[in-house]
């Protein structure tokens, strides 16, 4: 009698592993929501991100109302009147004299679905006279929920981009190294040290620093993911030298030589496929530096500029603590941020522990 034997792969071994970790696979969904929220930011927000009423500056969050004297009616609004107390200080007061409907799939302000198809709808919104601020606004009477959804598609690409570049040239220069060894291995090394030994952030000021002025938005965009991508590669390089250094004495390896196989072909084909285990770790945990690098540059002005929006500079408004104490709503960005930095730490750990053989001996 013969028994049926299912072949599992390395993969499927790590995603029933991960699978396993409820934390991690909660984080998993947090960033898919944060990534999804990003790609359709144009229809889920109410407002494009240059929307603004300087009427309603520092506006509290709109509380969003189902009954009317007990009565189910649907969703809706109050109107807001902006008043001055004897302190001149901003006194947003409701007016339950007119009702404002939410409205599901409404026209309102004109976007590019996905950069390619014109639309005007938008998943909520209400009439004209009124203004839905499901988290606040910013100073200038712009809504803080629109301009997240629309900073999330700055912040998260940046984060995806650079390490994407960054990661490939380290293992390019990693696997260069540890392949040939000799003088092209301290070449390489001294090159990555000498990137390594200054600190990242005034590497990070001094680059950006060299960027012309005048750049627009979008140039200043590609201008970081290339300063974010010149610093993080050398670490990586290190590493993947270190494991290729043993890898190039594997019995494949020289069965390649013998075969003919060109020094290229053997190193992408059969030397850096073994360093995928650790490099999915490794980016996993590395995107949060991106991410975060941005955030410092748009938050003391040197990054993306407003009206665009990006994480870091919507956070630029909590530099006062005055500030936070009548609008503390303008630290929902730095929410976003945290959850973001911490789920992609938290995958990355349970990554690296999920495809590391040695940890899996560990735990038997």
């Amino acid at each position: 009698m013969t028994r049926n034997t299912e072949h599992v792969s390395e993969f499927q071994l790590a995603l029933r592993s991960f699978k396993k970790n409820r934390l991690a696979v909660c984080c998993a969904m947090i960033l898919f929501i944060f990534y999804a929220g990003a790609i359709f930011a144009d229809f889920l927000s109410p407002y494009s991100y240059r929307n603004e009423d300087r009427n309603y500056s520092y506006c509290p969050p709109t509380p969003v109302r189902f009954f009317d004297e007990g009565k189910w009616v649907g969703p809706y609004i109050y109107g807001q009147t902006l008043t001055f107390n004897e302190f001149y200080r901003r006194v947003y007061q409701t007016d339950t004299t007119r009702r404002f409907p939410v409205r599901l799939f409404v026209q309102g302000d004109e976007y590019k679905l996905l950069g390619l198809i014109p639309s005007r709808l938008h998943l909520v919104g209400v009439q004209e006279g009124a203004r839905l601020y499901l988290i606040g606004a910013d100073s200038r009477g712009r809504d803080l929920w629109s301009r997240i959804l629309y900073g999330a598609q700055i912040s998260l690409s940046i984060g995806l981009i650079g390490v994407l570049i960054s990661f490939s040239i380290g293992l390019i220069v990693g696997g260069v190294a540890g392949f040939y060894g000799g003088w092209i291995d301290n070449v390489l090394m001294r090159l990555c040290e000498m990137v390594m030994m200054v600190p990242g952030f005034y590497l990070l000021l001094a680059l950006r620093a060299a960027v012309p002025d005048d750049f627009n938005s979008v140039q200043i965009y590609f201008a970081i993911v290339v300063i974010l991508s010149f610093i993080g590669w050398a670490g990586l390089a290190r590493i993947i030298r270190g494991m290729c250094l043993s890898l190039r004495e594997r019995e494949y390896v020289l069965a390649a030589k013998s075969l003919g196989l060109s020094d290229f072909k053997i190193i992408l084909r059969h030397i850096l496929p073994h360093t995928v285990s650790y490099s999915i770790a490794a980016v996993m945990l590395s995107i949060p530096g991106y991410i975060l690098g941005e955030s410092a540059l748009s938050l003391i002005g040197l990054g993306i500029q407003d009206p665009y929006a990006s994480w870091g500079n919507l956070l630029s408004d909590n530099m006062s603590i005055v500030r936070i104490k009548f609008a503390p709503w303008i630290l929902w960005p730095g929410v976003f941020i945290f959850l973001t930095v911490i789920s992609f730490n938290i995958i990355g750990d349970t990554l690296r522990d999920c495809l590391d053989p040695m940890m899996k001996a560990e735990r038997k």
